[in-house]
């Protein structure tokens, strides 16, 4: 089980293969996403590696967060995340996990924050048909109708669907193919859609219900802090000079 990253939308576009077919993509882009520090069976609990992308204003920083990305060696972070991994697969701290730790071709889960619609009606919310255009209906064609009976049961039912709050909303879509990565940029392209708005994080992850590509790195495609950001030449799984 290797580490995921944590990669900022910036919209959608599309792709031609070489037969002249458009694939639809959307466009993640991976920019300074590193290993601020370790979760280890003997003091949590268990293993995962904690990442984190962005940079934030001291001034937004706490004491005690400053504290502890300067004992890592790594800028604040606007955006911290877990990953569970397996002990094998830990990536050293203060790492840059690049684009390519991820493969053409391989699937991968995103979860994002869903756009927030605000309050919607019944129709929008859950895809109710509504009520007829005629035969006695007035003004309320796009109300939900009855939510109940009579006498028995005398009440709604918890869980009722009905108008309310609609989006902003953790939101995982499983199974999404990767079409291609650019190291130097920083991007992935992701087939299909992905959710939330553009310019927020998406946590991207190996697919669960999917065999990994032997080709894929372990425990992942890193640059090492001591490196030349500018060299595209990346380590994987053993630290080099």
């Amino acid at each position: 089980m290797r580490s995921g990253v944590i990669a900022q939308k910036l919209g959608m576009t599309r792709i031609f293969t070489d037969a002249g077919e458009h694939v639809p993509v959307t466009v993640l882009k991976v920019d300074h996403c590193q290993v601020v520090a370790h979760r280890t069976e003997e003091k949590n609990g268990y293993t995962a590696l904690q990442v984190g992308v962005g940079k934030a204003k001291v001034k937004n920083v706490s004491k005690a967060e400053r504290g502890r990305f300067a004992g890592a060696q790594v800028e604040p972070k606007r955006k911290l995340a877990e990953f569970r991994v397996a002990a094998e697969e830990l990536i050293p701290v203060g790492a840059e996990i690049t684009a390519d730790h991820f493969v053409a071709g391989q699937f991968v889960d995103v979860t994002g924050t869903s756009t927030g619609k605000g309050f919607a009606g019944g129709m929008k919310r859950w895809n109710f048909g509504g009520l007829r255009a005629t035969h006695g209906v007035s003004v309320s064609h796009r109300s939900i109708g009855s939510t109940g009976g009579r006498q028995d049961p005398g009440k709604t039912f918890k869980n009722k669907k009905m108008p309310g709050h609609l989006g902003a909303e953790r939101v995982t879509t499983q199974n999404l193919r990767v079409v291609q990565t650019d190291v130097e940029r920083g991007l992935i392209l992701v087939e299909g859609a992905v959710p939330g708005v553009k310019g927020g994080w998406i946590f991207v992850r190996d697919a669960v219900k999917r065999a990994l590509p032997k080709d894929a790195p372990k425990p992942g495609k890193f640059r090492l802090p001591t490196q030349d950001n500018a060299a595209p030449a990346a380590v994987e799984g053993q630290e080099s000079a």
